[in-house]
């Protein structure tokens, strides 16, 4: 069944993307939810306007995404801490802490949009992040943990 997504859906689609689905879970999930509507012709021409007038906008936010992105390549964020004698620190590092520290350094990123590649972070030492900015556009972000 093909639907015209409504909202950003993980692992499908994003916002005014027309995609085929099963149609169980289109009827059962994601119409009810107001995630998409059916894809008819009328909804296809609309939906073609919207996005065609959303494109100049869109490369507005591509192009500042890639400026950050690059910025953010080559930087190393410090995350202050309590730590034990040992260099294990009290608790562990979320990505709320490293969303904190970037929004210090002046960047505005979402704790939903940053990754760590390790499960738990209970010691200090150097690690990284993948940060996703936009749609297709990331980078990693190397950030340090040291301790007060």
């Amino acid at each position: 069944m093909e639907i015209i997504l409504q909202q950003d859906v993980p692992n499908l689609g994003y916002k005014h993307d027309i995609v085929n689905v099963k149609p169980g879970y289109a009827r059962n999930f994601l119409i009810p939810k107001g995630l998409a509507i059916e894809a008819t012709e009328s909804a296809k021409k609309m939906n073609a306007e919207i996005v065609k007038q959303k494109q100049h906008k869109e490369e507005k936010l591509r192009k500042e995404a890639q400026e950050n992105a690059s910025k953010l390549a080559g930087l190393v964020i410090k995350i202050i801490t309590k730590a034990g004698e040992n260099g294990k620190i009290f608790g562990s590092i979320t990505t709320i802490q490293i969303a904190q520290a970037l929004q210090e350094k002046g960047f505005n990123v979402d704790r939903k949009a940053i990754s760590i590649a390790e499960d738990h972070i209970k010691t200090l030492g150097t690690y990284k992040a993948k940060v996703k900015l936009y749609k297709d556009i990331g980078t990693d972000v190397t950030f340090e943990v040291v301790a007060e």
